[in-house]
């Protein structure tokens, strides 16, 4: 993985869950550096709209994807109630 690589959450954790971030959701790398075994993931929502969260995420738990769509983040989240 790598700085800007598009990436799916692909398992549903508490210490994610309590920034908003839930299985499936896409983001999108946003440092150039693993840091112990963790990329810093920002979780966007469509337009204007405020990020979910930027949060350090176990390279583990990330599966790349070739392109992130924003909306499924915001279908996600809305099945959560965040």
């Amino acid at each position: 993985m790598k700085y800007l690589d598009c990436v799916e959450i692909i398992v549903e954790k508490e210490k994610y869950a309590k920034y908003g971030v839930h299985k499936g959701m896409q983001g999108v790398i946003w440092l150039e550096e693993c840091i112990d075994g963790e990329w810093d993931v920002c979780f966007p929502q469509c337009g204007e709209k405020e990020d979910i969260a930027e949060i350090p995420i176990k390279e583990e738990d990330l599966k790349l994807i070739p392109v992130m769509h924003a909306i499924i983040n915001e279908q996600i989240k809305a099945e959560f109630g965040d």
